[in-house]
């Protein structure tokens, strides 16, 4: 009988992977639009939603303080820190010369993609981390926002909104060029995943967790909790400091059991991700990337607010996971080496 059952599911985990190669190859959409209801609301700590902001009669004049950050010798003001047409390069020397699209983006339609993203690819909680990513996969997501197929399952998140708002008006010619330089980029070490169970107290602002008080510390229960290592240096958009993400004790390890395939909610996470989760053809990479944006995709495929062809075909992986496994899942692939 276990022999019985272990031919079923092998079968199983080989046709989802043909599934998945066909999907994405074909790029098939009929059904994409259909969705179910989540059995649970979306983790605020995923989506971490800006608080509305006050109404100002008074403009707002640019702060023209001159900052630095360790090992660089540029120096920018703090306005130019947070100029999302031109934002800034502290370490230009440790990637290949950015496209104009990257670098600058093409104003007023199209923000710089290295604004978000970071000239090294590997962004913030808020969004993806591109570095290493299969061009072709990049230009799929890109096509999937553009065409309605990818939207958040929490619609206040507006670093999705702003994506599909300016970032879709991009040519063809710009999304392949922003594509090809961030899949040549080599990711590095940039989550520093901790087993804790009591955090910093947080709150929430620049679309992702800020610590309150390091020295006020809250029970984690079953939350990821991604907040800058440094915040003065995140906010400056320093493209060598990285994140910290605690997360519930015992997680990296239901994490590894869940990806292994030793649940019947899922199947082997490897099969489609390759082996540690560092992608396999069209398939993207999941090692060492934000787990808050992991949750994120997962939950959004779940509900079927992504529903482009790879999306479709995941979304019966994935339709038996928690938020607590989607959790588990997302720190330990958070865990590994990118």
């Amino acid at each position: 009988m276990r022999y019985g059952r272990w031919i079923i599911r092998s079968l199983t985990v080989a046709l989802m992977a043909s599934a998945w190669q066909n999907a994405v190859a074909q790029n098939p959409i009929a059904g994409a639009k259909a969705a179910s209801l989540p059995r649970e609301p979306p983790p605020y700590w995923a989506y971490a939603v800006n608080p509305p902001s006050e109404p100002s009669d008074t403009p707002k004049t640019p702060d023209t303080t001159l900052r630095h950050v360790p090992n660089s010798e540029a120096v920018f003001t703090t306005a130019q820190t947070q100029n999302l047409l031109k934002p800034p390069d502290w370490h230009p020397a440790d990637h290949p010369a950015m496209p104009v699209i990257v670098a600058d983006g093409r104003p007023p339609q199209v923000y710089a993609c290295g604004y978000c993203h970071l000239p090294n690819g590997q962004g913030r909680p808020e969004n993806s981390s591109l570095a290493g990513l299969p061009v072709a996969y990049i230009v799929q997501q890109l096509a999937d926002f553009k065409n309605g197929l990818r939207k958040s399952s929490e619609p206040r998140h507006a670093p999705t909104s702003t994506m599909i708002a300016y970032e879709t008006k991009a040519t063809d010619k710009e999304i392949h060029a922003a594509a090809e330089y961030f899949s040549a980029l080599k990711p590095g070490p940039w989550i520093r995943v901790v087993e804790t169970d009591t955090v910093p107290r947080t709150h929430i602002a620049g679309w992702m967790l800020i610590a309150s008080d390091s020295s006020e510390l809250e029970p984690i229960g079953s939350r990821i909790i991604e907040t800058p290592e440094n915040l003065e240096r995140t906010e400056l958009r320093d493209d060598r400091s990285g994140f910290i993400a605690y997360v519930p004790m015992g997680s990296v390890k239901k994490g590894e059991a869940l990806a292994n395939g030793a649940s019947i909610k899922t199947l082997r996470c490897e099969t489609c991700h390759g082996r540690d989760l560092k992608g396999k053809g069209k398939v993207p990479a999941l090692a060492g990337r934000s787990p808050s944006y992991l949750v994120r995709q997962l939950y959004d495929m779940q509900s079927g607010a992504r529903a482009g062809a790879a999306a479709h075909v995941m979304k019966p992986v994935i339709t038996k996971l928690t938020i607590d496994d989607m959790a588990a899942l997302a720190a330990y692939a958070a865990s590994l080496q990118p």
